[in-house]
């Protein structure tokens, strides 16, 4: 088992068939998850997902690549099935937009931070994450809101690599554990 701090950031091989478990050991906790190809430079991108899948939010199934690929997919999940592919990662602007004076740290800027040991691997910029627990409810008029998570303490999800892959975790408030 690993640990990963709040607003910060980790990066894991995971070879191919072998699964990673995202586990909340608090409960209502959230977790921006980048899933990437060292090979090919592909990123699970949730326009892709979305479009593949006919859903606007994941459940157990595949997550695509950028080139409409299934990198890896959803195996289990014990958390309600809440998650969101909406939303991008917390970056300096949000935080100012929400009135947050001064440096936050954001996901934005911890992605390259993340992957500082993967010298294969650099994408340039920070894709949409996989928000994993992260409550976006849609309304009837097609408005987003932002609700509490509903995932409970030791609920977990299992992302099974169907190849190579990277999985960059930064959990937003609260540890977690791999």
């Amino acid at each position: 088992m690993q640990t990963v701090q709040a607003r910060s950031g980790s990066s894991f091989r995971v070879p191919t068939a072998a699964s990673v478990k995202i586990t909340s050991p608090h409960g209502r906790q959230v977790a921006d998850t980048w899933v990437v190809s060292p090979k090919t430079q592909e990123w699970a991108s949730m326009g892709h997902t979305r479009a593949a899948t006919g859903r606007p939010f994941s459940k157990v199934g595949d997550l695509y690549s950028n080139s409409c690929r299934p990198l890896a997919e959803l195996s289990e999940d014990t958390s309600g099935g809440v998650h969101d592919t909406l939303v991008s990662a917390c970056d300096t602007s949000r935080y100012e937009m929400l009135g947050h004076v001064g440096h936050h740290d954001n996901c934005t800027e911890n992605f390259p931070t993340s992957l500082a040991d993967e010298a294969m691997v650099d994408l340039g910029f920070a894709p949409d994450p996989l928000n994993v627990f992260k409550n976006v409810p849609w309304t009837a008029g097609g408005d987003i809101g932002f609700a509490p998570p509903v995932n409970t303490p030791g609920c977990f999800i299992l992302l099974k690599a169907l190849e190579d892959l990277l999985v960059i975790i930064q959990p937003a408030q609260r540890t977690l554990f791999l």
